[in-house]
């Protein structure tokens, strides 16, 4: 697991991010899902590190996306990011750090970012938000 480093700009990086995503639709084939598209933006746009690289064009589908994460090793989708990112509890989370909360799929788990009380996550629509107490696993961002 690499450490990372936020970005002296980190946070006007951030703001810019959710501004150019906040309206663009969830779509698995764009890879605009709640891992690449969301937190795995956010955090780019946090540290500079692409931590999606290894998977951008490996699925056009939720089908094709549980493959990857299957074929990576990985039973849910929360247990992925742990291989990239340190885990905090939830409580410990801070803007712009990962929290998964759970659900009812395959994935086990969807991804938000840390915004304050509430936290960013992926709708049909675009970017929505969700109460930070929902969640139930968390991860550190640089």
């Amino acid at each position: 697991m690499k450490q990372l480093q936020r970005l002296p700009n980190w946070r006007t990086r951030f703001e810019e991010a959710i501004d150019e995503i906040k309206f663009v639709p969830f779509d698995w084939e764009a890879q605009h899902d709640c891992g690449p598209g969301l937190a795995g933006r956010l955090v780019y746009a946090i540290t500079g590190e692409d931590l999606t690289t290894k998977y951008q064009g490996k699925y056009k589908t939720a089908k094709g996306a549980l493959g990857v994460m299957k074929r990576a090793g990985f039973d849910n989708l929360a247990d992925l990011v742990a291989s990239y990112l340190p885990e905090i509890h939830p409580s410990q989370a801070s803007l712009g750090d990962i929290v998964a909360y759970e659900i009812d799929s395959p994935f086990g788990f969807a991804l938000g970012v840390v915004n304050g009380e509430r936290v960013f996550v992926l709708r049909p629509e675009g970017v929505g938000t969700m109460d930070l107490l929902a969640a139930k696993r968390a991860f550190k961002v640089g």
